[in-house]
């Protein structure tokens, strides 16, 4: 992800957004386990794209 001095403003929005969204779905889930799993999976996908490490972020 780009350094949030980096980022403008309208990303800054759309990050906000999404959090958002995300939230939502996870509150409104019925298997908030299975949506945490989905939404685990989709934010790894994104990070390693973006070329960061994501093998030694699972707390354990």
């Amino acid at each position: 992800m780009m350094e949030v001095a980096e980022m403008n403003e309208l990303e800054l929005k759309d990050q906000a957004i999404k959090e958002f969204v995300n939230l939502q779905r996870l509150k409104a889930a019925e298997d908030k386990d299975r949506e945490i799993e989905y939404q685990e999976k989709i934010l790894k996908a994104r990070m390693q794209a973006l070329g960061i490490p994501t093998e030694d972020l699972e707390i354990k």
